[in-house]
């Protein structure tokens, strides 16, 4: 910065744009609050139907954010702004000072052009000057102390106008419609973030010099960071697509083997790298959607460490998805990445995707922890399962889906794969118990039926539970629990069986055989087992408290609705039960503990569980509002959380031979005592609850009678559809 420019500076304009941006800023503010509480908590508690409950509701959701975010980027800009007019004001002041100083020393301060100054004594007659008019050199020292002092305080303006203008142009790049989320409280927190982005990609150049407490350094820095837009774009963009590639290839190579603090260290270093370009795939600047496209287009380069005698370097698919285990990447990224790996694996058929990926690699493993990063599908799943948008699309094509199940059989992606599924029918990211599924919609259910077609398929089925996909399909079961129990019901049961989904018949009809066929296999997985009783628990106790607490939801007595509940309990529960005893035990039995331990870990979590998979419900106002989103706190969902309760304890029952809660699968009508039981505990909670006055005995009788119908329906349910021991 010029000394003038400082000195004369006019920053009255700059103070009119901090005032006009923090009026923004209160007026975004308003906004956002009015679409947080108004248009979207009205979004939410509509009933939606058809198109609207998907593309409206949606579009509504995503405006409503935008005002958050716009809210955001106003308060930042503001913030940046404010701190950078106070600090030039200061500075100037701080100038302005020192060269009244220097006149009192008889010294004049002239700017010389492009940054550059020079103190020069006035000439008096006392003095000894040069011939240049410049202070002797007994006053040299006097002269030095001001160009040193006036120096730093241009150096810092500079800095400040500078690292300003550098932030606010990453804030406003982050997107090319719309707003960032990017959050700052002043200047010196956004300078700080790129700061800490430069020189950690300065590092990251020379893989080679990084010592342990190099990397303990950069882990810090990362950790703090990576969720900031600005310090991950940054670093991706000063490392480059291939720099970044380059890097993590190097690091698995340097330190392969790594044990103890190291091993932490680069597991460490794993996790937080790839957050950060997580982060850096949001941003839409020029620069990152060129990084982008440079990342996906180096996925069949070969990148081999400086040193290493192998002949065969890794694939940049291999190294990218080695980095897509942890966190969110951006949707349209994935949704390009995926393509080319899809066209790839395809391309090499069900039983070649081992050998595309994985042979020839012996020497590789790009993963600090489980697995060795090999076959990037795995990678890329991963990916999948944390942004439900991009899993949606990957299978939205049959082909692809049936692909990808078809290779599981020759892979060991079936686990992550099982994880993308997940996301991909539920609209919940793997691993967030916070987020209130939204409605299922029409295409997320098209891809639940797809899968339980394929699942049912002769022989499929057990091979994919075995493959790792059964806790998968008990999660998914359980999610879709409004939707199979209205196609077990008939047509026209949806006042009985609440939802909001899109397409709550999507299962009927002819498709019935393959929801048998579905729950019967993830049943003979002790997880999947877990999920789908937790499931059918969870929502048989929401749809009591919903129907005993507003009768004006089914038109007909709490008898008959009680009855049909009832009875799909007993449907439901009595096909995983038979499907267990029909493999006379000998799996059974040797993974009861297994199913045990599972149901106690999902038990668990269960509560939050329960906004991923069972949402949708019509519940009153004074319960909650028409969506039930959690049974976790207030009134709503009190008969389902006090259900979870009873799994987790495993709580014994008169007359079951001091067997816990669903403990033991040996014995065929223990289980439906089981479910009998449990089902007449949630119906007295739900009556008692809401103050219903109905007869305790004839009502336990009308539970039971329903539940040992649907349980033996179940029996011919599996018989229609399965061939049976």
């Amino acid at each position: 910065m010029d000394l003038g420019a400082l000195r004369y500076g006019n920053f009255a304009k700059l103070g009119e744009a901090v005032t006009d941006w923090e009026h923004m800023t209160k007026k975004l503010a308003e906004l956002e609050k009015d679409a947080e509480d108004n248009l979207k908590a009205k979004a939410d508690r509509a009933k939606w139907a058809g198109v609207n409950a998907t593309v409206s509701r949606e579009f509504i959701t995503k405006t409503a954010a935008e005002f958050t975010d716009a809210h955001a980027e106003a308060d930042s800009i503001a913030n940046i702004l404010s701190d950078t007019h106070g600090e030039l004001i200061s500075y100037r002041t701080q100038l302005n000072d020192a060269i009244t100083r220097a006149a009192e020393k008889h010294l004049t301060v002239m700017d010389t052009g492009d940054g550059t100054f020079t103190v020069v004594g006035n000439t008096r007659p006392d003095w000894a000057t040069d011939p240049s008019g410049k202070a002797g050199a007994t006053d040299q020292q006097v002269v030095d102390a001001f160009c040193e002092e006036i120096q730093g305080i241009l150096t810092k303006a500079t800095a400040s106008d500078k690292t300003a203008a550098q932030a606010l142009m990453l804030l406003v790049d982050q997107t090319k419609y719309g707003f960032a989320d990017a959050s700052y409280a002043d200047r010196d927190e956004a300078a700080k973030a790129i700061a800490a982005a430069e020189n950690l990609a300065k590092m990251a150049k020379e893989p080679a010099g990084m010592s342990l407490d190099d990397i303990a350094a950069f882990n810090r820095t990362m950790q703090e960071y990576h969720d900031d837009p600005l310090f991950a774009e940054q670093f991706a963009k000063r490392l480059g697509a291939k720099g970044t590639l380059q890097f993590w290839t190097e690091m698995t190579h340097t330190h392969a083997g790594a044990q103890g603090s190291e091993l932490e260290a680069m597991k460490d270093m794993q996790t937080n790298l790839g957050l950060t370009l997580a982060t850096a795939s949001f941003s839409e600047s020029d620069a990152m959607r060129h990084w982008k496209n440079d990342l996906i287009a180096e996925s069949n380069t070969s990148f081999k460490a400086a040193g290493s005698i192998s002949p065969f370097g890794a694939l940049g698919s291999q190294v990218i998805s080695s980095l897509m285990r942890q966190g969110r990447f951006d949707t349209e990224f994935l949704d390009d990445y995926r393509e080319k790996l899809f066209k790839a694996d395809k391309a090499a058929g069900e039983s070649g995707a081992h050998d595309l990926w994985v042979k020839g690699y012996d020497a590789l493993d790009l993963i600090f922890g489980d697995g060795n990063g090999r076959d990037p599908l795995e990678g890329l799943f991963s990916g999948l399962s944390r942004n439900p948008e991009a899993a949606e699309h990957a299978f939205e094509d049959k082909s692809d889906l049936d692909h990808m199940l078809g290779t599981t059989r020759y892979t060991d992606r079936g686990e992550s794969l099982g994880r993308a599924l997940e996301s991909a029918v539920t609209g919940v990211a793997a691993d967030d118990t916070s987020s209130m599924a939204p409605p299922h919609s029409e295409a997320q259910t098209e891809i639940m039926a797809n899968i339980m077609n394929a699942v049912a398929q002769p022989g499929s089925g057990a091979d994919l539970v075995a493959k790792g996909l059964g806790e998968s399909f008990g999660d998914m079961a359980a999610a879709y629990m409004p939707e199979i129990s209205q196609a077990l019901a008939g047509p026209n049961s949806g006042s009985v069986f609440l939802t909001n989904s899109a397409a709550p018949d999507a299962f009927q009809g002819e498709r019935i055989p393959d929801v048998v066929r579905f729950l019967s296999v993830a049943s003979t997985d002790p997880a999947g087992r877990a999920g789908i009783i937790y499931g059918e628990s969870i929502y048989t106790g929401s749809l009591l408290e919903s129907h005993l607490s507003d009768p004006s939801l089914f038109d007909g007595s709490s008898e008959k609705v009680i009855e049909g509940i009832g009875e799909n309990a007993g449907i439901i529960e009595g096909i995983v039960g038979h499907s267990v005893a029909d493999g006379e035990v000998k799996a059974a039995v040797a993974g009861e503990k297994d199913y045990n331990d599972a149901l106690k870990a999902k038990g668990d979590f269960a509560k939050s569980w329960v906004a991923i998979g069972l949402t949708g419900l019509k519940l009153p106002e004074h319960l909650g509002g028409e969506v039930m989103g959690s049974v976790v706190g207030g009134g709503a969902g009190a008969v389902a959380g006090a259900a979870i309760d009873r799994l987790m304890k495993s709580q014994e029952m008169a007359g079951a031979k001091d067997e816990g809660l669903y403990g033991s699968a040996k014995d065929l009508y223990a289980m439906r005592d089981s479910v009998n039981q449990q089902t007449q505990w949630s119906t007295e909670d739900a009556l008692a609850r809401h103050h219903v006055n109905l007869p305790k005995d004839a009502t336990d009788a009308l539970v039971r009678n329903a539940v040992n119908a649907g349980w033996d329906a179940s029996s011919e349910y599996l018989t229609s559809t399965k061939e049976r021991p």
